[in-house]
Order: C-alpha cells, then structure tokens, then sequence
C-alpha cells in the first residue's frame, strides 16, 4: 500500500528522433491527441482542469517567454492554467510530479502533463551559448561529458569497473531500443562498434552518450479514486520525489554516486513502502553509460561498486532479474528534455498493464509485484533527481 492518491489513465508520444518537419505546436498537438486517444473509457478534453508543460530550453525556438501557453494554444486547452517547468535533465519527471501534486492537494481532479524538447534545430554549441550567458563556471567550457567522464574515471579506479562494461549498457539498451518504435535510432550495435566510435571525453566514446533529440510525450493524472471512470486498468503514483545536491562539481565529496539520487529514491521508497527488490522494470536515466551504471548502487538494485559486475551478470537485461530500460532509455529513445521523463512513465505504464506485446512482444517484462521506477537526474552539477514509483496495486 502506497502514496496511491493520484493515477496515470491515458498516455501517448511521439516517436523521438530528429523532427525538423514537425514545429514545437505539431509534436505537442500529436503527443497531446496520442494521449486522449487512448483513454480507456474514451475522454472528454473539458474534463482536464489544469495543465503542466516541460519544456527545458524553449528558447532555442523561440519562446522565450511564452511558457505554458505553448501547450494550451497548441491544443486548444486556452483558459485552463498552465504552468511552464524547467529543471535540467528532470524536467519532464518533475513536470509529472507537479502535475501530481496538483491533484494530490485537492485542488484539481484531471490535469495533462505534457513534455516537449525541440534540440535538433539548433546546434550544440548553440544550447551551450543559452546555457552559459556569462556563468562563471559554465562559460568556460563546462559541459554535460566533462561531468560525467570524471566520475566514470573515477568508478574505474576505485572499483574496478571497465570500459567493456560501459559498452554492455549501451549493447543492451540499443537492443532494447530496436524493439521500441518510438526510439530514436533503429541499429544494435556491439561491444566493438562502441569502441571504435569516436572518443568523446575519456572514457566516453560516441556510442557512450545519449544523442540530442527532439520528441514529445503526454499524460492524464487524475484522483486515484476517480480513475475507473476513464480506465480499467488505472496505474496509481505510489510514491513520487525529488531531492537536490550541490550545484558545483568541485564541491562534491564523491564521485561514484548521485547524492541527489539516493536522497530521492530513499523518499519514494518510503513513500510506496517497498524495497528495490518488490520492482519488477526499471526506467532510469542512462545519458551517459557510465550513468546507467551508478544508477543501479544509487537506486539499491545492487551494493555499491558493483554496478559493473551486475549489468555484466545480465541481471538488467529483458529477462534478467530486474530490467533496466526496456524502452532502450536515453542510449537509444533519445533524450528530449522536456518529454524524457514522462516517456519513462510511458513506457511504465504499458509495462505494468502489460500491453507491450501490441508492439513487440519481446519488450514486455515479467509483472510479478505490480512496480516500477522511473528515474531522472541532471542539471548544473548534476544536482537534481527525480524518482517516481509507480503501480498497479491499490
């Protein structure tokens, strides 16, 4: 028995990738109408009482300061209140977690949270040019990679792990993801093709890093005891949190672990009242491999330092003990900001009502326990983390 106070009743995306023929209205409008669509029980738009938009660098395209209304003049929605989100790599998990808030409070019954990310109109250096504006420390060059290389350096060291286990999370997730028609590449690839890709920041090469994408993604929160009236296989919030850490590199004490992470998961486990071990599919944020595999020690799905060994054991393979991002994760879907954590529920929410197989039945996970977890963290220094528990038991 957990938090269960909201529920997820419809959900729908777009497929991610590189959509310079569709505007920032048209992926929101086709995320939006995927999502009512599929509706159990059919859904009538003049229910939805509220909305959240996450949307992390809507300047990129032009909207600057538009914010929410970017979501309720795309659909339709004008006059409902809309709050714009923007946290880092989290934005679109803590756009769903303020969407369910919302209706946890008592202030809504049916809100939309919706995200969206237009990162392939602009080139990288532009995003860091937007990011920087004069930052004293990200001015200078700082960059997703030089983040994250150090702490893989340092997992390497102090614990052995090996850059042949890096590439098995980005093999594993790219199988994945070729299973997955609404990832962003379509090609596995091998333990060699990952090192021969370019050297990106040691000891990350290419095919280590998650690519820039565009992509939208939807879903309707509703009270938990009002679910059955739009579905009849609801998926209940058991526990949603979030957690911060320093906002600087150098001020960290460790890097072989997101402090933000395991403060966030320690909340939602509390909150659902269950173990690692009761998870039966996890989502988490894999930018970067290296990332995947702190994740595992952060998130309690093995000890500490061990992340190495257990992707290497096949325990977060499809079938294996507990899979790990069945949906090929940020390797392969993409990482749209904006739309990246409500893409992880998504995948979620087919998982838990096992319909999976109505795209490939090779993704489906075995459902013993009725959970999952969905994971993100990111931002400036890597200092924020959101984990959501979500389930089928009431």
């Amino acid at each position: 028995m957990g938090w269960n106070k909201v529920a997820i009743v419809g959900a729908g995306l777009i497929r991610f990738g590189e959509l310079f023929d569709k505007s920032a209205e048209v992926m929101i409008e086709e995320a939006y109408l995927n999502c009512i669509q599929n509706v159990d029980k059919g859904f009538n738009p003049k229910d939805i009482q509220a909305a959240w938009l996450g949307a992390c660098r809507p300047g990129l395209h032009g909207f600057h300061t538009i914010g929410g209304v970017t979501l309720t003049g795309s659909i339709g929605l004008a006059g409902v209140p809309c709050t714009h989100v923007e946290n880092g790599c989290p934005t679109g998990s803590d756009t769903f977690r303020n969407a369910c808030m919302g209706v946890a409070s008592g202030l809504y019954d049916v809100v939309l949270a919706l995200g969206y990310e237009k990162m392939r109109d602009n080139s990288t250096a532009g995003m860091l040019g937007i990011a920087a504006q004069g930052h004293p420390v990200l001015q200078r060059g700082e960059t997703a990679m030089t983040q994250f290389a150090p702490q893989a350096v340092r997992h390497m060291h102090e614990y052995g792990t090996t850059k042949e286990q890096m590439a098995m999370v980005a093999v594993k997730n790219r199988h994945n993801g070729v299973l997955d028609p609404y990832s962003h590449y379509q090609q596995e690839i091998t333990v060699q093709d990952v090192f021969n890709s370019p050297m990106v920041c040691y000891p990350l090469n290419l095919f280590d890093c998650c690519p820039q994408t565009d992509g939208a993604a939807a879903v309707i929160v509703c009270r938990a005891d009002i679910a059955h009236k739009y579905s009849d296989k609801p998926i209940y919030v058991a526990g949603v949190a979030m957690a911060t850490d320093v906002p600087y590199m150098h001020e960290k004490e460790d890097f072989t672990e997101f402090v933000a992470s395991v403060r966030a998961a320690k909340t939602a486990y509390s909150m659902a009242g269950i173990r690692p071990q009761d998870l039966d599919v996890v989502e988490c944020h894999d930018c970067f491999s290296i990332t995947e595999i702190l994740n595992y020690e952060d998130l309690g799905l093995c000890e500490k330092g061990q992340g190495g060994k257990f992707v290497e054991s096949g325990a977060t393979q499809i079938g294996g003990r507990i899979p790990v991002n069945p949906s090929g994760g940020l390797l392969t879907k993409g990482h749209p900001l904006g739309a990246t954590g409500i893409a992880q529920m998504i995948e979620l929410y087919w998982q838990l009502r096992e319909e999976v197989p109505k795209q490939n039945a090779k993704r489906q996970v075995a459902i013993k326990n009725g959970y999952a977890l969905q994971h993100n963290v990111g931002g400036r220094g890597i200092s924020n983390s959101v984990v959501t528990i979500l389930s089928r038991n009431l």
